[in-house]
């Protein structure tokens, strides 16, 4: 008897980050039933993949900044009946609004690599934010142009 394969959601996030000290900070928001995650939705096929992500990092964490054309990974997680699969775009934080359209009902906080990692629920999120120092290390500093595909 065959299975049916999963309905999969193309989504889209971002990992924003800040230097503070040098040292890179992840900004986590909270979802609707409170744990710990990245900024994502699904992706919009008008704008692609990086367009919905940056879209999604305002409207859920109010960020806004300079994003990289490329995703630097990505994981999975059950939903919908489903299976969400979330491409992920590094996001250089160089606005935070005070207000954004989901403020009434999500938290953001800024954490240090590891701390955000043992934070989010996923496991393969919770990867790739432990190897995105040296992705983050590397990317183009303000003033610098961030290379385009």
């Amino acid at each position: 008897m065959e299975t049916a394969s999963p309905i999969i959601y193309p989504q889209s996030g971002v990992l924003a980050f800040r230097r503070v000290s040098r040292e890179p900070e992840i900004l986590l928001i909270t979802t609707r039933k409170g744990h710990w995650t990245i900024p994502k939705g699904l992706v919009e096929p008008e704008l692609g993949a990086a367009a919905s992500a940056a879209n999604e990092a305002f409207e859920e964490a109010g960020v806004r900044g300079r994003l990289a054309p490329e995703s630097i990974g990505g994981f999975e997680y059950p939903k919908w009946g489903g299976v969400c699969r979330v491409a992920v775009f590094l996001l250089e934080a160089t606005e935070l609004a005070d207000r954004w359209p989901e403020d009434g009902f999500r938290r953001r906080r800024w954490l240090q690599l590891p701390e955000a990692a043992a934070a989010v629920k996923f496991p393969l999120l919770a990867n790739l934010i432990r190897r995105a120092e040296a992705i983050i290390r590397a990317f183009p500093a303000a003033g610098e142009a961030v290379p385009l595909p």
